[in-house]
């Protein structure tokens, strides 16, 4: 099977790295020489450690079933392409535009990994809505079994049946099915748990570490919800925050001023070294 996968930050190298293990040919694109050589480090990385806890055979091998290349015209012969830029809805919409010009198979699958934009407004973009459905991985990719598998109004029964199977049977990640809406399952459970801590750390009810201790420690969770804000990145937690209180106008979602003022400062979490924890760099 031919992938191509468009954005190569910690989504997309993920997505790429589970596609490449499972003997696919990958074509990854991305929008600058400099973004395609992080994108590039940052699997041959992965792939390395992977080889040293003995979980791949040779790195090199798989590296090398990946292409990389700033051009989308060179996903005209794949048979699925997944997007996976920021969660920003109108950058997700043009790529969509220039997808469905370039990938020449009719019957290929056009999903996005977005975890949070409706998926019939990415399908209504193209002229081929029916072949248009969301595949949202989580991060990080390699490690993390779920994918949420996300039909639109729109989306052709047998290309929900496809991508199921691409996602199951070739990758072998464990599928759930959500509907079309903003936040779709996992998020629309995350994003207002995580967004009250925000609160309760702003409000100056608690201390981080307490907030997350409490939740670890008492809950048996496997970390708090401020330390995955900064896994998930800052960005991203308000850019879902954003969409869900934009779908649903629900309080729960709207997201702090705490959260909005670190976003605008570019304290993003663990990829810019700071969020609500400091973190050295050998962990950015």
């Amino acid at each position: 099977m031919r992938v191509g996968i468009v954005g190569c930050g910690l989504m997309g190298s993920g997505i790429a790295e589970v596609c490449a293990l499972a003997g696919l040919d990958v074509i990854v694109v991305e929008t600058s020489a400099d973004a395609l050589e992080r994108g590039r480090q940052r699997l041959a990385t992965s792939l390395q450690r992977s080889a040293a806890r003995r979980k791949v055979d040779d790195a090199a091998i798989v590296l090398g079933r990946i292409g990389f290349t700033t051009a989308l015209a060179d996903l005209a012969d794949r048979e699925i392409v997944i997007e996976a830029v920021a969660e920003d809805e109108a950058a997700k919409v043009a790529i969509f535009e220039q997808l469905d010009t370039i990938v020449a198979s009719p019957d290929a699958i056009l999903a996005s990994n977005t975890s949070s934009i409706p998926i019939m407004r990415l399908g209504v973009a193209t002229s081929r809505p029916e072949h248009v459905v969301g595949i949202h991985f989580f991060n990080p990719v390699p490690v993390l079994n779920l994918v949420e598998l996300v039909p639109s109004l729109l989306t052709d029964p047998d290309v929900a049946d496809a991508a199921r199977d691409f996602i199951a049977g070739v990758l072998g990640k464990h599928v759930i099915v959500a509907q079309d809406r903003a936040g779709f399952i996992v998020n629309a459970l995350l994003i207002p748990y995580t967004l009250s801590a925000v609160r309760m750390m702003e409000s100056g009810f608690a201390t981080a570490d307490d907030i997350d201790q409490g939740m670890v420690r008492g809950a048996a969770h496997p970390m708090g919800p401020l330390a995955l804000c900064d896994l998930i990145g800052l960005d991203t937690v308000h850019a879902v925050a954003e969409s869900l209180y934009a779908e649903f106008k629900e309080p729960l979602y709207a997201p702090p001023p705490l959260l909005s003022r670190m976003v605008d400062a570019g304290l993003l979490g663990r990829k810019t070294g700071r969020g609500f924890y400091a973190y050295p760099p050998k962990d950015n």
